[in-house]
């Protein structure tokens, strides 16, 4: 078969022209251009395979294709370290869990430890063969016995140095020996709402242990009310870092920690209502440090106190406002004093039944949460303060020397 010329015949005299210089030079054209692509991409495959065999971090995949000659095949190789895997792997280890382990009398009052309760901690410090682990105080709350569990399902037996019921934490002592590395203690004083977190622990039981969910920093110096007694009136706010990383029953006293792997908060609380999800908490690490150290030194935090058993105005109906308490109609909030402790610095101050405390040292005094906050993060022990109450509905001010509790 001949080539297709357009039906022209052939031009016998016409001379032969040199026609295979341009194929030619155009298919070493070509090929250059080939190999200028080819090559790089062969280099870069083989550092590429090179490294995967040195570090193994790397996962293999393959892609298939359509090309008009039917399917290929191409087997690609894929990284898969993160910067959050690298976090994860270089802080696992300092990440418990933790065993409530409570003593309970059979039939014949024979003693046998049952587990109460599991939660996490975290090992801040390990110090002349000791490590010291930063827990919540609801997960040791009544425990005889404490176990910690290490990342590799390590159980040691732990002391409990000291726990506080208004921040929620609690510290553990154990044999260092076993214990890999303690966490870099970062700062959250800084932290930005939409700043990426992880967040470690054991949720549930201990059934998933070493769980690690992403998320980021909902919000700062939020509020969150505390009951205390269970009588359906707050005790007590904690100002938490809010997040959406998945925090569960069992996460409480875990690590959060930002992308340099630094602890930034002690995760302690999650909403539990079915309407809400993506909402969890943390003790803000600058927040949780000073307590700490106070309990590992001390075994417990000791505060300043003034003797009275309060309550807030709005927990009573406002007609005993001005019935029994005789206030002026202008005051609208305060704490009034149901008793007064024989020999407290309010007893030795004058302060009686039925007082009404409206400010403390030119601070507004609004509810009990207001007072126990000036005296725990303003005032300290031996401190003199004045206090502002009314009296069958005089304004009076006294001063007082703050004792300990």
């Amino acid at each position: 078969m001949g080539y297709y010329t357009q039906h022209h015949p052939p031009n016998r005299n016409r001379k032969k022209r040199s026609g295979w210089i341009l194929p030619v030079v155009g298919g070493l054209v070509v090929l250059a251009f080939l190999a200028f692509i080819a090559v790089p991409n062969m280099l870069e495959t083989n550092r590429s395979a090179s490294e995967t065999e040195e570090n193994g971090n790397a996962d293999e995949a393959t892609i298939e294709t359509e090309d008009g000659g039917g399917t290929v095949q191409t087997t690609v190789t894929v990284d898969i370290n993160t910067q959050i895997t690298d976090v994860v792997e270089e802080v696992t280890p300092a990440v418990v869990g933790v065993i409530n382990l409570q003593k309970n009398a059979d039939f014949w009052q024979q003693q046998e430890e049952s587990q109460a309760g599991t939660g996490s901690g975290v090992i801040y410090k390990i110090e002349d063969g000791t490590a010291y682990v930063v827990t919540n105080q609801h997960v040791v709350e009544g425990a005889d016995n404490v176990e910690v569990v290490l990342s590799d399902e390590t159980h040691i037996d732990a002391e409990i140095v000291g726990g506080d019921l208004f921040s929620d934490l609690a510290v553990l002592k154990m044999d260092g020996s076993a214990a890999e590395k303690a966490v870099e203690i970062g700062s959250s004083d800084h932290v930005k709402r939409g700043e990426p977190v992880i967040a470690i622990g054991n949720p549930l039981g201990m059934m998933f242990s070493g769980s690690v969910t992403q998320g980021v920093i909902s919000g700062t110096q939020r509020t969150v009310p505390q009951d205390f007694n269970m009588d359906g009136r707050a005790d007590w706010q904690a100002e938490v870092i809010q997040t959406d990383a998945a925090i569960n029953p069992g996460n409480s006293g875990g690590a959060l920690l930002n992308l340099s792997g630094q602890l930034i908060g002690i995760n302690s609380m999650k909403v539990n209502e079915a309407a809400v999800e993506g909402i969890g908490f943390a003790i803000p690490v600058d927040t949780a440090m000073p307590i700490v150290e106070e309990l590992e030194a001390n075994g417990e935090v000791v505060r300043p106190y003034i003797g009275v058993e309060i309550y807030s105005l709005d927990e009573i109906p406002q007609a005993e406002w001005r019935e029994t308490l005789n206030l002026p109609e202008d005051i609208q909030n305060g704490v009034y004093v149901w008793s007064v402790e024989n020999g407290s610095p309010a007893d030795q101050a004058g302060l009686e039944r039925l007082d009404v405390i409206t400010e403390l040292d030119g601070s507004a005094v609004n509810n009990m949460i207001d007072l126990r906050k000036i005296l725990y993060q303003e005032k300290e022990i031996g401190e003199e303060v004045t206090i502002t109450y009314y009296r069958n509905g005089e304004q009076n001010e006294t001063t007082i020397e703050l004792g300990s509790q």
